[in-house]
């Protein structure tokens, strides 16, 4: 963030020495960017659950600090769910919001913020909800429906994915189920069945016999990778023709399954901080820049024991996850805001007859 928005920004919380919200309210661009610098660190400080996006500043106000330098800054931020998982930490903007299709969950996040040199979060709390399936049924009628995470069939969808993956991927070890995140489903030419999961790397390489396979323990190491899939179990009836004993066509029917998965495995933070300090290291010993080509296509091997070298400005962050919560509850009525100006346009409705909030 530039100095000269900042200097801008705090121009427009402070006047005569106590803090205030300008007439932009809202529509502030500024106070905008503010929002999405916010919502960015949100997603950052969050362990699990899907990245949120942008739908609308709700509203905001401000209040001064007698104990710290800059304003609190309060933000009502409505946001929608993407189909990025947290672990992915990407940029919310890079992310593709959740259509009709996709089990939609909107809400809302509270955020306190220091404004001084920098914008810091402070806390923040965020109440989220899916989006009503009857709105999504007089809009779309033949999108998938959201399913019990408990119901013996996802948990089989979610397992025979979780094969098929083990199988196909030229990865070192095994990887076992985390959590199951989403589950839906919809008929097509039979009953097909769509899960979202989570995945943590065990100790058993490829090597590992087949039936020893239920005691592969996850690798309890800060190294060990961790991954997000989505699959899908199809099962449908295919009609084939055979011949009679009086010589006449009959036809007959046998069930046909297919399963289908995509993961994607991320390299752990440790790894890439250990990364980072053996390139200073590297840059040290040798005096000048190195080139690196970071566009790998294979995950990198890391020992169970690691350290980074002592004197190295890299450090492993703190634990996330510590500042705020987020909590899935019905949606309830709130206060009109109390900014001029606010709240600004919606970004998102997902083609609903009525808003979100």
């Amino acid at each position: 963030m530039s100095v000269s928005f900042l200097v801008l920004l705090l121009g427009l919380l402070f006047h005569n020495g106590k803090a205030k919200v300008e007439s932009q309210g809202c529509h502030s661009p500024d106070v905008e960017r503010t929002a999405e610098e916010v919502l960015q660190q949100i997603n950052q400080d969050r362990t699990d659950g899907y990245i949120l996006t942008l739908n609308r500043l709700y509203d905001l106000s401000s209040t001064s600090n007698q104990e710290k330098s800059g304003s609190v800054y309060n933000l009502t931020i409505d946001v929608l769910e993407t189909k990025c998982h947290s672990i992915s930490k990407k940029p919310w903007k890079q992310c593709e919001v959740r259509g009709l299709g996709d089990i939609p969950v909107y809400g809302e996040c509270q955020a306190s913020v220091q404004v001084d040199a920098q914008v810091k979060l402070e806390s923040y709390s965020c109440a989220l909800r899916e989006v009503a399936a009857t709105a999504i049924v007089h809009v779309c009628p033949d999108c998938p429906t959201a399913d019990n995470l408990n119901e013996p069939v996802i948990k089989e969808t979610a397992k025979l994915a979780l094969q098929k993956f083990n199988k196909e991927s030229h990865l070192a070890n095994y990887f076992a189920l985390g959590n199951i995140t989403k589950a839906s489903s919809q008929w097509v030419v039979g009953p097909s069945y769509f899960v979202e999961f989570t995945v943590l790397e065990t100790e058993c390489s490829k090597e590992t016999d087949f039936s020893e396979l239920t005691h592969c323990q996850p690798m309890n190491c800060q190294f060990a990778h961790r991954g997000f899939c989505t699959g899908s179990h199809m099962t449908h009836e295919e009609a084939f023709k055979n011949m009679n004993p009086v010589g006449k066509d009959a036809s007959s029917f046998q069930k046909a399954e297919s399963v289908e998965v995509k993961c994607a495995i991320y390299e752990p933070q440790a790894a890439t901080v250990e990364e980072q300090a053996q390139q200073l290291v590297a840059k040290a010993v040798s005096g000048h820049p190195e080139q690196h080509d970071h566009n790998h296509t294979h995950l990198h091997h890391h020992e169970h024991v690691h350290s980074v070298t002592q004197g190295s400005d890299v450090t492993v962050s703190n634990p996330k996850g510590l500042l705020g919560r987020i909590v899935f509850e019905p949606a309830t009525p709130r206060s009109a805001p109390t900014a001029s100006s606010c709240p600004s346009a919606r970004r998102h409705n997902l083609g609903l007859r009525s808003p979100l909030l």
